[in-house]
């Protein structure tokens, strides 16, 4: 529950929301993605050139036809993975941890504030095992 009231917190603060408009900023530069950008447009390009147009062609079909061996081909998943190791990972530890540990600290600290508010029906060692809890997470 405490888990979720904290992703609850990151998300109202749009936190979520901000590391993924740095990390799309970032994408379109990366080599990872401009590699996988130039495989996919290979695949397709000989995909097609394999077709010979007609004005009874039936679009939809090659077009689903057309993702559906670039799904079998698996060069999106190791595109993606190779996209994410150059766009999100460095950002992980630079960026994101140190934000989420600040809005976390916040949150808990807007949480002991509300206990020590209001009447108390937690004995203080379970607000310990909080506290120990939430920092296993980060």
């Amino acid at each position: 529950e405490l888990v979720s009231m904290i992703v609850n917190h990151l998300k109202r603060q749009g936190l979520f929301d901000q590391f993924r408009r740095d990390c799309l900023a970032d994408v379109d530069t990366k080599p990872a993605y401009q590699n996988l950008r130039q495989r996919v447009d290979n695949f397709v390009s000989n995909h097609l050139a394999t077709h010979t147009w007609s004005p009874h062609l039936n679009k939809n079909q090659l077009r689903n036809n057309i993702r559906q061996q670039v799904l079998k081909s698996g060069m999106l998943e190791s595109g993606i993975d190779r996209i994410i190791s150059q766009v999100v990972d460095p950002k992980i530890n630079h960026t994101f941890r140190p934000q989420v540990e600040k809005a976390v600290h916040e949150f808990l600290a807007t949480l002991n504030h509300k206990e020590e508010a209001g009447p108390s029906t937690a004995p203080s060692e379970e607000k310990t095992d909080v506290s120990i809890t939430v920092q296993g997470i980060i």
